[in-house]
């Protein structure tokens, strides 16, 4: 399932190419993830310069991601390209082992990879995989976080919002309630809303996936006053008597002058 350039010498040596690799990879968000890349060739001597590729999204066309560069018979491959230099070589390209390390997973790193290898010489040798390897990041749920908000007709909503992969299920409970939710999904994330808050208390949002399960919780009381007139009172009398202080201050300074 591999292919090789059209450059490539024809006849035996052809035959002696092969790259394996897995055809899929499982690695968790925020940690590293090996993705391994042998190869063979056709030669008994191996002491030109060589250059180990990897691309992602498709092979030959894909945007590089790692590249190194082995001088002749050198057992260093130097790094040339290492994108946001999260890609670390972990085999030895003159052992045939292209395999390299993927640091500090990000959902933008599922991925398709391809791995491939370049003899330098009169005949330029190149050789890549064809399928490649599928980079499945998973994660267990996270609640990324719960908000309450109010409409005109003073009811109020909660919504909350979690992310993982697979994408987890989300469900509400609390007090006694016969409200109506909704969800709604986006990529890896997932929100649950809660369309009217009616009854004070604890409401707890649990996330769940095959990787495991997370919680939240929001405390809700809606404060009720008995006369709004006197609710105002209690808010602008103390900054009143600020205001008055500070009168009597300025009179005895101006008196004293």
């Amino acid at each position: 399932l591999q292919f090789h350039d059209p450059f490539l010498l024809a006849g035996v040596q052809c035959n002696g190419w092969s790259v394996h690799v897995p055809s899929d990879v499982t690695g968790e968000l925020g940690k590293m993830v090996i993705l391994p890349c042998t190869f063979t060739h056709p030669y008994k001597t191996f002491d030109r310069a060589l250059t180990a590729i990897w691309r992602i999204k498709e092979p030959y066309n894909g945007t590089i991601v790692f590249k190194c560069v082995s001088q002749s018979s050198s057992e260093l491959c130097k790094t040339a390209i290492s994108h946001k230099n999260k890609y670390k070589l972990l085999g030895n390209p003159r052992h045939k082992d292209l395999s390299i390390r993927i640091d500090n997973l990000a959902w933008s790193d599922s991925e398709r990879y391809f791995c491939r290898v370049e003899l330098a010489g009169d005949i330029h040798d190149k050789y890549e995989s064809r399928n490649g390897i599928k980079l499945h990041v998973i994660a267990a749920p996270r609640i990324i976080n719960i908000t309450v908000s109010s409409n005109r007709d003073h009811t109020f909503q909660a919504r909350c919002t979690a992310e993982g992969e697979p994408v987890p299920a989300l469900t509400w409970t609390g007090p006694l309630y016969s409200n109506l939710s909704s969800a709604s999904s986006s990529g890896h994330r997932v929100s649950r809303e809660l369309q009217s808050l009616t009854h004070d208390g604890k409401y707890t949002c649990t996330a769940v996936n095959s990787h495991g399960r997370a919680e939240g919780a929001l405390y809700f009381y809606k404060f009720r006053a008995s006369d709004s007139s006197s609710f105002m009172i209690l808010i602008f009398v103390p900054l009143g008597i600020k205001v008055l202080i500070l009168l009597v201050m300025l009179s005895f300074t101006v008196f004293s002058r």
